[in-house]
């Protein structure tokens, strides 16, 4: 492959992932959870920032929206921005910032800035989210 053509791929699979995280990001508005793990592999592993902190496989992954989705605003609100790509042929990370509203346990609104990192693999032609990362600054 020359320089130019692995540009190209490399480029094409930004825009693809960039796409994927836009689409993600969407069904999480929506409450859409077949959408929500569509591109996620059935081991993922992801680190949250409520309990549990780390969630392992698919089924594990969605019950933690279960709980996200019983405690925020709706209708939700969950904008992710700042979004950066890096990819090779077959494994690629992103680092975002994102937004969401949360209703804490007394029923006051609070609004969340966040830092999402994923990993993502290129399996069967297809880019694959293998990591999620979700983290709050400190305070």
């Amino acid at each position: 492959m020359t320089n130019d053509t692995a540009e190209a791929s490399s480029s094409e699979d930004e825009a693809e992932i960039h796409l994927l995280i836009q689409r993600w990001a969407g069904a999480v508005r929506a409450e859409d959870r077949a959408a929500i793990r569509e591109e996620h592999d059935a081991d993922i592993l992801m680190y949250d920032v409520p309990p549990p902190f780390l969630s392992r496989g698919i089924d594990a992954y969605m019950a933690t929206w279960e709980m996200f989705f019983s405690n925020v605003e709706k209708p939700i609100a969950f904008e992710i921005h700042d979004t950066k790509v890096t990819c090779g042929a077959d494994v690629a990370f992103v680092t975002a910032l994102g937004k969401c509203v949360n209703i804490d346990p007394s029923g006051k609104r609070e609004p969340l800035e966040f830092r999402l990192t994923m990993g993502l693999k290129k399996i069967d032609g297809r880019w694959r989210v293998m990591h999620e990362h979700h983290s709050l600054p400190a305070m």
